[in-house]
């Protein structure tokens, strides 16, 4: 089996919210689906480059509590996701981004042991990103 692409799902509360939470750091609005023709989205995605996040109001897993959780901590926490940037630079670039937009950093940038350069990011329910850059091309092979 050979996966060609991959998106992933995330349980929010409000989905025009979220939206606008993920437009503060540059994403877009890819598109929206409501049950009822006349009623607000319960469906959508929000995109940046090649990269696309299904967006589910109510349904389709699971949000997080007020802080991240982990492994053996007693509640569950929301998903937890890597996004790759273009360069160590460009975490930094998002992390001011963050701040300035008054959003949750639960991490500050970090040069860590595995040689990335990370900061976590809390969306309002639960969520955490792992923002990091990607490899470098000669890195891959």
């Amino acid at each position: 089996m050979k996966i060609e692409g991959l998106t992933p799902i995330l349980n929010v509360s409000n989905i025009v919210q979220t939206f606008e939470w993920f437009a503060k750091l540059g994403w877009e609005k890819a598109w929206d689906w409501s049950p009822d023709e006349d009623g607000p989205p319960t469906f959508g995605a929000v995109g940046s480059g090649k990269s696309q996040i299904f967006l589910c109001q109510g349904g389709q897993g699971s949000r997080g509590g007020p802080m991240p959780q982990f492994v053996g901590d007693d509640e569950t926490g929301g998903v937890w996701m890597s996004w790759w940037l273009e360069s160590p630079a460009a975490v930094d670039e998002a992390h001011k981004l963050a701040l300035q937009n008054g959003m949750t950093v639960t991490m500050p940038p970090t040069d860590e042991p595995w040689s990335v350069r990370e900061f976590h990011l809390r969306h309002p329910d639960g969520h955490t990103f792992r923002v990091g850059p990607g490899l470098e091309e000669d890195e891959e092979e």
